[in-house]
């Protein structure tokens, strides 16, 4: 099969099985009715989700929990059909294709293959309960009600069933909107909330929106991959998170392409909301120390985790910082103030 015809059908295949939200029910309802729910102990289990905004260091985090091997993630091995892991599997013969590592989209040189763990959730979220959260404008927080609960409970013991640990470990940015809900469904759970020095942060974040507009411009099939996967922090399909209601200051903050002041706007929102939402199963963790201090910070985390004391396997890189950046006076004050409050909360200090 030639590349251009490879290509066609992995795009027909992610079509079927991501778009809309029929056939990616009837996965999930056949992966529960064929495989039988493998722990009934799964909401009592020690599981870790990370969440936080894009750029704050979320994926190493993430990456670095994972390379203890004491979780399960979802990888693109699971994909496309997310919500039915161990039915892919089977159908697809438990693959083992190998890919060659490849720089991820977001140019940051973190490497992708296909046992990256990513986060692929948000599939189970955007079809189960999107109306709730996905507006066409903005997303929104949501309360999972009991059902969707008990549904998503299901699909992490699903996930799981084969899996030594019986841990489930997700990096799902979104989920900072369902904060509450989350530690409801598992309440052993340990929520990880990165964040970062917030002009440092905003400019990350306003430049990677404009590669992504830039991305979707030269392949309109990404910003459609993006969309399936609920993934709008930028780009053509940037949606931002909305706490309040339609007068919420970041819609007047202009445009997102070029305005440094809507990236902060961003920023002071949502790290106000996690502020206060998060609760006593959330901890804090800034960029700055997980990559300065990671000797001291990482065996923090394996003893807040149970993970037993071992090295990083990961070794952790500022990006490139920007110097003498400036923001609104304001808004740039208000998020410093912000920041000095999150790091007295921050893990081991």
């Amino acid at each position: 099969m030639s590349q251009q015809s490879y290509r066609f059908w992995s795009r027909f295949i992610h079509r079927v099985a991501l778009s809309g939200k029929v056939v990616p029910e009837v996965s999930f309802d056949i992966e529960r009715l064929l495989f039988p729910i493998g722990d009934s102990n799964v909401a009592d289990k020690k599981h870790v989700f990370v969440a936080g905004l894009a750029r704050a260091g979320t994926t190493i985090l993430m990456r670095q929990l994972h390379a203890t091997g004491a979780f399960r993630s979802l990888t693109y091995r699971d994909m496309p059909f997310v919500l039915a892991p161990n039915l892919w599997a089977r159908i697809s013969g438990v693959s083992r294709e190998e890919m060659v590592a490849e720089e991820r989209a977001h140019g940051d040189g973190i490497l992708v293959d296909f046992d990256s763990p990513e986060a692929l959730e948000e599939v189970f979220w955007r079809v189960t309960c999107g109306d709730k959260y996905l507006l066409k404008d903005r997303l929104v927080p949501m309360t999972v009600d009991p059902e969707r609960q008990a549904d998503f409970r299901d699909y992490i013991a699903l996930l799981l069933r084969n899996h030594e640990s019986k841990r489930y470990l997700s990096k799902n940015n979104n989920n900072i909107l369902r904060l509450q809900s989350l530690t409801q469904c598992f309440p052993n759970a340990v929520v990880i909330i990165p964040f970062r020095e917030p002009l440092q942060h905003a400019y990350s974040l306003v430049r990677q929106h404009q590669a992504f507009l830039k991305r979707h411009n030269d392949d309109p099939f990404s910003l459609v991959y993006m969309n399936w996967l609920a993934h709008h922090e930028f780009g053509r399909g940037h949606r931002p998170f909305i706490f309040n209601d339609t007068r919420s200051p970041i819609l007047e903050r202009g445009d997102p392409q070029t305005e440094l002041s809507y990236w902060l706007q961003l920023w002071l929102d949502t790290y106000n909301f996690v502020a206060k939402t998060a609760s006593e199963r959330c901890i804090f963790l800034s960029y700055e120390r997980l990559c300065d201090e990671v000797d001291t910070v990482w065996p923090s985390l394996c003893s807040i985790l149970d993970l037993p004391k071992q090295e990083p396997k990961v070794l952790l890189h500022r990006s490139h910082q920007v110097v003498d950046l400036e923001g609104p006076s304001g808004l740039a004050g208000e998020c410093r103030l912000l920041y000095e409050t999150l790091r007295e909360r921050e893990v081991s200090r």
